[in-house]
C-alpha cells in the first residue's frame, strides 16, 4: 500500500504543478501589454501610475520617470494608488524575461484595480530606446 501511495503522489505532483502554472498564466493574461510608444505618452502626460518591480538598488540606479518602487513601497500601495479603481496602472521589471512585475500586478489587482498593464520591455527596453531615466530613491 505504501508503494501505491508513493507512486500515486509522484504521478500527481506534476499534474498539480501544471494546474498551478495554468492559474498563474491566467493571472498574467489579465494584464495586457503596453507598447513603448504608449508608455512614453503615459509618462509624458502623467496619465497612469507606474510601478517599478525591480529591487531597490536597481530602482535607485534609474527608473522610468514618475515610477514608484514596489520593493520600497509595496506595503503602502493602498495609499499611493489613485482612488479610482479604473485608473491605469503599469507594472514593469528588468526586461522581457523578468517576471517580478507579476507580484506588483497581483498586489494591485488584490486592491481592486482593473486597468493593470505590463511593459514587457522593462527598464532594459526603456534604456535601449534611449529614454530618459529618473535616479534616486
Amino acid at each position: 500500500m505504501k508503494k501505491f501511495a508513493l507512486v500515486f503522489a509522484l504521478s500527481f505532483t506534476p499534474a498539480m504543478t501544471m494546474l498551478a502554472s495554468s492559474a498563474h498564466a491566467a493571472d498574467v493574461e489579465q494584464a495586457p501589454q503596453i507598447s513603448l510608444k504608449d508608455l512614453k505618452q503615459v509618462v509624458t502626460n502623467k496619465k497612469a501610475t507606474i510601478i517599478d518591480a525591480n529591487g531597490i538598488d536597481m530602482y535607485k540606479d534609474g527608473h522610468i520617470p514618475g515610477a514608484v518602487s514596489y520593493a520600497k513601497d509595496g506595503t503602502k500601495l493602498a495609499t499611493i494608488l489613485p482612488t479610482d479603481k479604473n485608473a491605469e496602472i503599469v507594472a514593469y521589471c528588468g526586461g522581457p524575461m523578468c517576471t517580478a512585475w507579476e507580484d506588483a500586478a497581483k498586489a494591485v489587482k488584490a486592491l481592486g484595480y482593473h486597468n493593470v498593464k505590463h511593459f514587457k520591455g522593462g527598464i532594459k527596453g526603456w534604456k535601449e530606446a534611449g529614454e530618459k531615466l529618473e535616479k534616486g530613491a
